[in-house]
């Protein structure tokens, strides 16, 4: 489907997931507003959050080829395969949303899956299926090593720049890319859940 804008994508899934999962409807997140200047691939400065769960595991809510720890009281929903083809992204299907909603932030760490091949050519045409600039693409440290993306992104709704920020792994079933979203993903609290994520990150 032809590229959208962030917010707009936001929506769509949003209605996806209310189809799938039978569920009230979150608020839309709309992309949070960033200087425009590109983005680094510097660490951020976030506190630390305390794990409560995990997801990809036995017994997930979430079936994936990766498992990793959840800050307290973010939640995880599946995605019907179905409805998540109505919402890929370069070779990514949508598999899993987390949400931070009862945390009280209007933020997500979606789940995505490619196929088979390099970690970092699954991730950088995931990030180029939107407007972009500053893409910088590094190794990262964590349960399993990972290349992350740092970039600014542009909204075209709302005519502004943000922070975007996504990690990938290979594994035996493809590619799995985690990225943060929604209206509050510059929050310290969304950012460290974002690397409680990826620190925590197994394979299998």
């Amino acid at each position: 489907m032809p590229v959208r804008a962030p917010f707009l994508r936001t929506a769509l899934l949003a209605s996806v997931l209310l189809t799938a999962c039978g569920t009230a409807p979150e608020p839309d997140a709309a992309p949070s507003a960033a200087p425009s200047s590109p983005a680094t691939p510097s660490a951020p400065s976030a506190p630390a959050v305390r794990a409560a769960g995990a997801v990809g595991g036995a017994g997930s809510a979430c079936p994936l080829p990766v498992s990793f720890s959840l800050a307290e009281k973010w939640e995880p929903k599946p995605v019907d395969p179905e409805l998540a083809a109505l919402v890929k992204r370069g070779p990514a299907l949508l598999a899993c949303e987390v949400a931070g909603r009862k945390s009280g932030d209007t933020a997500f760490l979606r789940v995505w899956k490619a196929p088979k091949g390099p970690a970092r050519a699954a991730l950088d045409a995931f990030v180029r299926t939107e407007k972009n600039k500053g893409l910088a693409l590094t190794e990262a440290a964590g349960g399993v090593p990972v290349v992350e993306a740092r970039y600014s992104a542009y909204s075209e709704l709302l005519e502004e720049w943000y922070d975007g920020r996504a990690f990938a792994v290979g594994t035996g079933e493809g590619v799995v890319v985690v990225e943060v979203d929604g209206m509050d993903a510059e929050e310290d609290r969304v950012v460290a859940a974002y690397e409680l994520a990826k620190s925590t990150l197994k394979a299998g």
